[in-house]
């Protein structure tokens, strides 16, 4: 069994990252510039937010978070995001969800100019995902391929398995493992809440995506032997620890772990490549190369 180390490749991508921006500047030009959109005071989300502005400097992007309170209005908000659609200076930004129940996020989002939706979120970048066109990916499932070609891990021919249908990881996620790409060329099942029989499909997996948002849903009886397992989930369990909390996935790693042959610990695993993948949506944005 070999882990998945989602922090040492995230670094070496920020680096990598950090070098072409090095370039840029010594040549007179100006670095990219990632912003975000931050509503009220949600713990999980500022602390995102504060870990993109951390990896922003790490690689000399300019950063920049527009602060809202809870209370303002969806008209209020779409101001916003028209004046950094027309801000030149800014080439990609991202909305931090989830937004105040007054709010709809999806008309909001959508508001969002398709050639600066570094989250890959609007239904154009939605849409060129699905055709097999070059598109902003949403972060995480960037990520995971990312991870997977990092690793030299086989996927094509490969049964891959899928567990959670959200459109920010789980369809996504098996579009990309579908394509005609490597990775990808696998033949993928989506599973999700209502699927009868999960164990007897999750054992069928070569490659098993677990990102069905239930701590410790996946036990050692549902993979098969050698299977790669990647954990999405991420879960703040309290306990009577020191710190009054424990971090876990998806998956009962405990037990798991021992069958695979490659598997993603929580935390370390997915999780840095995220921001990682954020990045590179920047990057690809300063670079016009989605959207020319």
């Amino acid at each position: 069994m070999e882990l998945i180390d989602g922090k040492k490749i995230g670094e070496e991508i920020k680096k990598e990252i950090a070098a072409k921006v090095a370039a840029i500047i010594d040549a007179g030009g100006e670095p990219p510039h990632l912003a975000a959109i931050l509503v009220g005071e949600d713990a999980a989300s500022q602390t995102y937010i504060a870990s993109k502005e951390r990896a922003c400097k790490a690689v000399g992007f300019t950063s920049s978070v527009y602060r809202h309170r809870a209370d303002i209005t969806e008209d209020e908000l779409l101001e916003v995001i028209d004046f950094l659609n027309n801000d030149p200076d800014v080439n990609g930004f991202i909305l931090q969800l989830p937004l105040p129940k007054h709010i709809n996020a999806d008309k909001v989002l959508q508001r969002i100019a398709p050639e600066k939706d570094v989250d890959g979120f609007h239904p154009v970048n939605v849409g060129r995902l699905a055709l097999g066109l070059p598109s902003y990916l949403p972060a995480t499932p960037a990520g995971i391929m990312l991870l997977l070609e990092r690793y030299n891990i086989k996927t094509e021919g490969k049964r891959c398995v899928v567990l959670g249908r959200s459109n920010i990881v789980g369809t996504p996620m098996s579009l990309l493992m579908s394509r005609k790409s490597n990775p990808g060329n696998s033949t993928v099942t989506l599973c999700h809440s209502k699927t009868e029989n999960i164990a007897g499909i999750t054992k069928q997996a070569d490659i098993l995506i677990a990102a069905i948002g239930q701590p410790g849903f996946v036990k050692a009886d549902m993979v098969k032997k050698g299977a790669v397992v990647v954990d999405v989930g991420i879960h703040r369990i309290s306990d009577n620890s020191e710190k009054g909390y424990y971090i876990t996935g998806d998956v009962d790693f405990e037990n798991v772990a021992p069958k695979c042959s490659y598997i993603t610990p929580v935390p370390g695993g997915v999780g840095p490549m995220t921001i990682v993948s954020l990045l590179l949506n920047t990057f690809k944005a300063y670079n016009h190369e989605i959207f020319s």
